[in-house]
């Protein structure tokens, strides 16, 4: 017998040819994971990442695969518990999961609430990454993108001093009634005379402090935040318009003040990510008040 030896040519024309024969076929693609997403982020945020920061991966693991994101102002269980039924596994929070700035759970890991909503993410699969410093410290600051695209205001924005704003004349009650009907809000707080003249506002969305906010007092007719200590700035400007200086105070809330910045923060990701569905988780307003009774 005879035994077939193929030469070389042959040899080398048979292997060429398997091979393009498998490389014709479409291989599947390996799945995105949380890890390249937050590389992705870290690469199209414009600035460099810092060393000390909040931003970091608070829950799930940096290989799981990524089934879809939701973005959300603050990660609280109701919002988790939306974005998982929506079959969304990596949420990206602006403020804490876990009650502190630096989301340390040390202090809780006995508290029957902390296990309990520990627990649920666990049991579902989420990640859950905090970007807070890197989206305010973007520019521009994508919270402030976001709430002034949802307030309409780009056009009165101070291209100089991007938290002022610059109005045709109005009154505090009409400013006031804008934001309130724009933003949905409950509960928003007004100190002033409601009849007072306003032209310039400035907006720190978040907190402000005392420190921070009385140099803003000097700048504008109304200073807009989400919230402060009310033995601070709030008596400061209470005694300012005892002093007979007009000054008010439009106190939003935190979370709403800060809120449209995490829907923004929904669309830019789309700009990076096409593997995977990115939707935005709105966090549910806290407080309601006696005559509008939560429905």
């Amino acid at each position: 017998m005879t035994l077939y030896k193929p030469s070389r040519r042959n040899f080398l024309l048979t292997t060429l040819g398997l091979t393009a024969a498998h490389m014709g076929r479409s291989a599947p693609s390996a799945p995105l994971t949380v890890g390249q997403v937050i590389d992705r982020i870290k690469a199209n945020v414009g600035i460099p990442w810092r060393e000390q920061t909040v931003d970091n991966l608070i829950a799930g693991s940096l290989e799981q695969p990524v089934t879809g994101i939701a973005t959300t102002m603050m990660a609280t269980l109701d919002a988790l518990k939306r974005a998982s039924a929506g079959g969304m596994n990596l949420i990206i929070t602006h403020e804490p999961t876990f009650f502190t700035h630096q989301d340390r759970t040390e202090p809780f890991l006995q508290d029957p609430i902390y296990q309990h909503k520990r627990d649920f993410i666990a049991k579902q699969g989420i990640s859950v990454f905090h970007f807070h410093d890197h989206w305010h410290g973007r520019r521009p600051d994508g919270i402030a993108t976001g709430m002034i695209r949802e307030l309409g205001w780009e056009q009165y924005a101070d291209p100089q001093q991007p938290k002022l704003f610059t109005f045709p004349e109005t009154t505090l009650a009409r400013l006031a009634q804008g934001i309130e009907s724009k933003l949905k809000i409950r509960t928003m707080r007004v100190l002033g005379d409601p009849n007072m003249p306003v032209r310039r506002v400035l907006a720190s969305w978040g907190n402000v402090g005392l420190m921070h906010g009385i140099p803003y007092v000097e700048q504008a007719d109304v200073i807009i935040l989400g919230e402060t200590h009310e033995w601070e700035l709030v008596e400061y400007i209470q005694d300012a318009n005892a002093a007979g200086r007009k000054k008010a105070l439009i106190i939003l809330g935190h979370l709403v003040s800060e809120q449209a910045g995490m829907k923004y923060c929904a669309e830019w990701l789309k700009g990076f990510i096409q593997e995977v569905p990115i939707g935005f988780v709105a966090a549910a307003e806290p407080f309601w008040r006696p005559d509008q009774p939560v429905r």
